[in-house]
């Protein structure tokens, strides 16, 4: 049974270039339309974590990775929303903070949850004496949490898959910190499926293969995942026989004009 697996970042529900208000309801519906099986977000408001399930239907796992706050001060998700409403889009995460969802088809059973942060101090302090890096790039590291989200999951067909969704950390000057998250994630979910498990690890990326060391690392031995995009979003498979990656044309996410987010969804199917 073919198995549709889409990640998308929405960008705080803002289209591309910015507009006054966020329209996630409308790209929910758009991601949603044809019913995927397993549809990865990232850059979701927290404060709307409730309503996108409601929206669409499905199974929501969502994990906060920057809570809202005030500069040092944190704050709750409402205060955190009315302040960013004025201007949602030059604003996005600045005091609403922002999370990922894992979206599930109602035929589609949560098994387990789990969650790591990729960049947690101790991870950054290690990687940041292997690589040699600048004091600014570690305090750059250090701006933001970055979380993986693991879930495992009884497909319709019977098989069981580990699901990853991962947004790594934005850092142009230095791709490396991105790199070194997304193996990471990559050893939290082996360790978390079991022998016979589907593994897939989806999400903004923010690499590309060329600039990438551990990408084409993760298509060999030992870990023998395949299939990664072109551009900084991906959806990396191992176990399963899958199409190649599809990106969707701007075509397809212009609603009345708007272009929704700065990222087109990708997706694959599996067979």
């Amino acid at each position: 049974m073919p198995v549709l697996v889409r990640t998308w970042n929405v960008f705080h529900g803002n289209t591309a270039p910015p507009g006054r208000r966020r329209r996630l309801r409308e790209m929910m519906a758009l991601a949603t339309a044809d019913k995927p099986d397993i549809l990865c977000l990232q850059e979701v408001p927290p404060a709307a974590i409730g309503a996108v399930g409601s929206w669409t239907g499905m199974t929501v796992v969502a994990d906060v990775a920057r809570p809202p706050s005030l500069g040092p001060l944190p704050l709750t998700v409402e205060a955190g929303e009315l302040l960013t409403r004025p201007w949602p889009a030059r604003l996005r995460s600045f005091f609403a903070g922002q999370a990922n969802a894992v979206q599930l088809a109602p035929d589609v059973r949560l098994l387990h949850r789990a969650a790591l942060t990729v960049n947690d101090a101790h991870f950054r302090r290690v990687q940041a004496r292997w690589l040699g890096l600048p004091a600014i790039a570690r305090l750059a590291w250090a701006r933001e949490p970055r979380v993986c989200q693991a879930v495992r999951v009884a497909l319709p067909d019977g098989r069981a898959a580990v699901v990853g969704n991962l947004h790594a950390t934005v850092y142009p000057p230095d791709k490396r910190l991105a790199d070194a998250e997304l193996l990471r994630a990559a050893v939290f979910l082996d360790a978390l499926a079991e022998p016979d498990d589907l593994c897939i690890l989806a999400g903004d990326l923010n690499v590309k293969p060329a600039a990438s060391w551990n990408l084409p690392e993760l298509t060999r031995p030992p870990w023998r995942f395949e299939g990664f995009g072109p551009s900084v979003d991906h959806v990396l498979v191992r176990g399963a026989e899958a199409s190649p990656t599809v990106r969707w044309p701007r075509e397809r996410r212009m609603v009345d004009g708007e272009v929704f987010s700065d990222h087109a969804p990708v997706e694959r199917t599996l067979a």
